[in-house]
């Protein structure tokens, strides 16, 4: 297991990956910085374990508009919702890796909500 070192509105945080994982690790803590500094600009400074929950929200409703598109498209037609029957397990495949990745996310950032508070 590999161990990247990201920050995330100015703290540094160790987090392990799984091996050549690295690089899009690296992607998607540079997103979430971006995204913490804009939300941090917007609200001030409401202290970090507000602001970690603030941005696992804005996050999570990013990720359902993005379903919600997708299934309206899939609807209307403009693009297709799962291809043949034998695709279907793949479909359930991706959807459970996705959301066993979102959960994993969500409990790290109680993690280290936990640990802000806690000093």
């Amino acid at each position: 297991m590999a161990q990247v070192t990201i920050t995330i509105n100015g703290r540094p945080y160790q987090i392990g990956c799984e091996d050549g994982q690295e690089p899009h690790l690296l992607g998607l803590a540079n997103y979430v910085d971006g995204r913490m500094r804009d939300l941090s600009a917007s609200v001030g400074q409401v202290g970090e374990a507000r602001l970690l929950v603030m941005m696992s929200l804005l996050i999570a409703d990013e990720l359902a508009e993005a379903s919600n598109r997708l299934e309206a498209l899939e609807a209307s037609g403009q693009v297709a919702a799962t291809g043949p029957k034998a695709s279907d397990g793949a479909v359930a495949e991706v959807e459970a890796a996705a959301s066993e990745r979102l959960q994993r996310a969500a409990q790290h950032l109680e993690s280290l909500s936990a640990r802000l508070e806690a000093g």
